[in-house]
């Protein structure tokens, strides 16, 4: 009987999350950037990331161009795919790069989303700080602040939520915002998602909860083509009741009517490339760990080169349906 009722029970439970998560996007996306050479001569190297399928994205790579040969790499820390391409003499002003994406994004929904157990060795480095994530201080003290006893991890990662969402403002004047500097942003109160889930991943850490930072590009939601203009991050966060619990405060800050959403989901409007900070690329760069990878990082002559225009952009492909139809 035991047996019946548990099997029943998985059904259910598979039948809930087809239902609930029946909500996908399809589209193609077109990453192309150019490197522009002022100072030629010197080794050229550039880095730049590749979206993965997984549980809540199928990604397919329709083409990719270069004006160097591209090399598909991983880095051994955290699993990301990397294009990586090299020149012992950069000779030519400029340098083209495109890869052509086919992705079907399904909605990532917490409350209907099977428990994957992760290693505990596997979770070990997100406890860890990063260089500009601290766990100790004042990020662990605001932490310790919205904790109350008998409080479970996911009640933990509700408040440092709320927060989070309380008091930073998603705003993008001025200089200091978009690196994700936990300390400048607890001070600030101010920034873009990378501020965010600074601070949030900085509270659940140094509450010995498991957090980590996915980077990827934002669709807009109820736009079937056009340019993508930045990046989109988000958080996960562990427990082992739950398992990876999915929050999106910057886009609850932005859509305050969506707050109870995005704690505990990611939509579709979104594609994830990297997971992580502080980077350690494949080949090893010369310079100091990349503090996080969606845009190119390239080094001329052995040194952080930035004159790299981007031009990103989308194309949705039919419906919802047709979307669910192609992921299989």
């Amino acid at each position: 009987m035991l047996r019946r009722i548990s099997a029943v029970s998985l059904f259910l439970l598979f039948s809930l999350c087809a239902f609930a998560q029946s909500k996908s996007r399809h589209f193609e996306l077109n990453y192309s950037f150019t490197v522009r050479i002022t100072d030629p001569g010197k080794p050229l190297d550039v880095w730049f990331p590749v979206a993965q399928s997984d549980e809540f994205q199928t990604v397919k790579v329709l083409s990719k161009s270069g004006d160097l040969s591209l090399k598909e790499t991983t880095d051994h820390e955290y699993g990301n795919k990397m294009f990586y391409a090299h020149t012992d003499k950069a000779t030519q002003p400029e340098y083209h790069f495109t890869v052509k994406y086919d992705v079907v994004r399904l909605e990532h929904l917490a409350a209907v989303s099977l428990k994957q157990p992760a290693p505990e060795k596997s979770l070990q480095r997100f406890l860890q700080a990063d260089k500009l994530v601290p766990i100790t201080g004042k990020p662990a003290e605001l932490a310790a602040a919205q904790v109350k006893p008998g409080m479970s991890d996911l009640d933990k990662g509700r408040a440092f939520y709320d927060y989070t969402f309380s008091t930073m403002k998603y705003d993008k004047t001025g200089t200091g915002w978009g690196r994700g500097d936990t300390l400048w942003a607890c001070d600030a109160k101010h920034g873009n998602c990378t501020d965010f889930h600074s601070v949030f991943i900085s509270m659940a850490r140094s509450q010995k909860i498991p957090a980590r930072f996915e980077m990827g590009l934002s669709l807009p939601e109820g736009q079937n083509a056009g340019q993508i203009a930045g990046y989109h991050c988000w958080a996960e966060f562990y427990t082992h009741e739950r398992g990876w619990f999915p929050v999106d405060i910057s886009e609850a800050w932005k859509h305050q009517e969506k707050k109870e959403y995005f704690f505990g989901a990611h939509d579709v409007n979104r594609v994830q490339f990297s997971v992580g900070r502080d980077l350690q690329l494949s080949p090893a760069q010369h310079g100091d760990r990349v503090n996080y990878l969606i845009f190119p990082y390239v080094e001329l002559g052995g040194e952080p080169w930035p004159n790299v225009a981007n031009a990103f952009s989308f194309t949705d492909v039919g419906s919802g349906q047709q979307a669910q139809r192609a992921a299989r």
